[in-house]
């Protein structure tokens, strides 16, 4: 049974909690300013404060605010001098890593460019003309022992129906080696 008494007292304070709140609702959402809302003494209370008592807090003047804005004026132009100057920094850092990545990338060109160079160089026309003039079978033959890059060269140089010939006459994997060779010797774009 306290259980039930109990939820008998609660139930009594609930209309009055809830009267409370509707009124103090109605009293903040009617639109009227706090400073302008009737206020409720109690008996006994010391009487409110007349509104024209209550005293706002002055606003600035003009010149204070001159004032401040002068006073700081030196010391966050320096920060903004400070800030500038680290976006710089940064700024300058990201160039130099562009620079260098830019570098070394032209250095990798350069050594395939050289390497190319020396690739074509390897072939002399006298080897050309030797291997122009042999039977294809046989010029097939001997270039499928000879080094790759050399052969490729003097394949490059050849005729280009010679050639043709003398790659058909290759082994498969010989023929595929060198022809890729060759077609990477002959581009003209860096390959990496």
């Amino acid at each position: 049974m306290p259980m039930i008494s109990s939820l008998s007292f609660h139930q009594g304070r609930r209309p009055a909690a809830i009267l409370f709140a509707a009124c103090a609702l109605a009293a903040f959402s009617s639109g009227v300013h706090a400073e302008e809302a009737v206020r409720q003494v109690l008996p006994g209370a010391p009487p409110a404060p007349a509104p024209q008592l209550l005293a706002r807090e002055k606003a600035p003047d003009q010149s204070e605010i001159e004032r401040f804005c002068s006073n700081i004026a030196d010391a966050a132009r320096d920060r903004r001098y400070v800030l500038q100057a680290e976006e710089l920094k940064q700024l300058q850092a990201g160039i130099d890593q562009r620079m260098k990545a830019l570098d070394e990338k032209r250095t990798e060109y350069e050594t395939w460019l050289k390497r190319r160079e020396v690739f074509l160089a390897r072939a002399e026309d006298s080897v050309v003309k030797i291997y122009a003039g042999m039977k294809p079978d046989a010029a097939a033959e001997r270039l499928a022992i000879v080094n790759a890059d050399l052969a490729a060269a003097i394949l490059m140089k050849l005729d280009s129906r010679k050639a043709g010939v003398i790659l058909n006459e290759m082994d498969q994997k010989a023929a595929a080696t060198l022809t890729g060779i060759m077609a990477s010797a002959a581009r003209r774009v860096d390959p990496s």
